[in-house]
């Protein structure tokens, strides 16, 4: 009887840790895939502003005097300081989406 007892036991134990194992697959492979995301994002974001700044300074090139340039340049500035706000706050709500999915995924929470 004890040694039926003890199989079972030993039966639940690899059925938990074969659980815990699948979870972490899981997570890891979530992981990957919003890692991926993120990069892509960050790739995005890189490019807009690039572009962004290449618009200002064709602008300023054309532009007919220096109070022109100052306009263009603190229009950019201004412009830029937004878009770096916004980004950092996409970015930084990706991370934290990832951080919660893999938490969930390895406890098994939702």
């Amino acid at each position: 009887m004890a040694e039926t007892s003890a199989k079972q036991a030993g039966e639940k134990m690899q059925a938990a840790g074969q659980e815990a194992a699948d979870r972490m697959r899981e997570s890891a492979s979530t992981m990957m895939e919003t890692g991926s995301e993120l990069g892509m994002k960050m790739l995005d974001q890189a490019e807009t502003n690039t572009q962004e700044a290449f618009r200002a300074m064709r602008e300023a090139a054309k532009a007919n005097d220096l109070s022109e340039v100052m306009r263009i340049q603190s229009e950019y500035m201004r412009e830029q300081g937004g878009r770096s706000v916004a980004q950092a706050r996409e970015i930084g709500e990706m991370i934290a989406n990832m951080g919660r999915s893999a938490i969930s995924q390895m406890t098994g929470r939702k």
